[in-house]
């Protein structure tokens, strides 16, 4: 869905969200207070962080990563999808927003459900490698600087189990791939690392159109 189509003015969404959407208090109190900072584009739109929410359910996931934290709100709703034993480990560097997140994850009773790693992402998922957690996540959401999602999409294969689903965000780019005269470094990335999931045959592969455009890959 390009970025227009992510306001709740469209009455399709409307729709959409008041007949779908299933967030709880705790959920939509930290959507709101997402919502009043200037990257709040940023942040996961609610329906396609139930349906992260519903992947976590569907693939019997316990051990989940996430790259990209932001202020928590799809940590949040991927936590709360998990099993009592089920963990969480999500990436960031930025602590004004991770801080949000942390309030918001003890006030929804799952904060020890959630490692958080500060840092480059970069370091941090090459820790866990050395660390020896190959083959270790059931499911792995990449959402976080567009221009390293190749290198991100290459730990997960790293980082995931066989059979293990790796979701990546943003692939639409609000519609920035379509056009062929914008030569800005994400968009580059997101449209080369397109063509190479399409044609990657380490997975199985489908692209959504929900929200900015999800792609869902499954380890072979």
């Amino acid at each position: 869905m390009l970025e227009s189509m992510r306001s709740p003015s469209i009455p399709l969404l409307e729709y959409l969200r008041v007949n779908s959407l299933r967030e709880t208090e705790v959920q939509g109190q930290l959507r709101e207070e997402t919502n009043l900072l200037p990257e709040a584009g940023w942040e996961a739109a609610p329906e396609q962080a139930q349906f992260l929410g519903l992947l976590v359910k569907l693939s019997n996931a316990k051990q989940v990563l996430e790259i990209g934290t932001f202020t928590g709100y799809s940590s949040l709703v991927m936590a709360m999808a998990l099993p009592n034993e089920g963990h969480l480990t999500t990436c960031d560097m930025i602590d004004d927003y991770t801080n949000i997140a942390q309030r918001y994850w003890k006030k929804a009773g799952v904060e020890n459900k959630i490692t958080l790693l500060m840092g480059p992402a970069v370091n941090s998922l090459e820790n866990l490698v050395r660390q020896k957690k190959k083959s270790l996540f059931d499911f792995i959401f990449i959402d976080a600087n567009k221009k390293d999602y190749d290198t991100y999409y290459e730990y997960a294969l790293k980082l995931s189990k066989p059979s293990g689903l790796i979701a990546l965000d943003n692939m639409f780019w609000s519609g920035r791939v379509l056009d062929q005269n914008d030569s800005e470094k994400s968009t580059i990335a997101l449209r080369q690392l397109l063509k190479k999931l399409h044609r990657d045959d380490r997975i199985d592969f489908s692209l959504l159109p929900i929200d900015d455009g999800l792609a869902l890959a499954v380890k072979k």
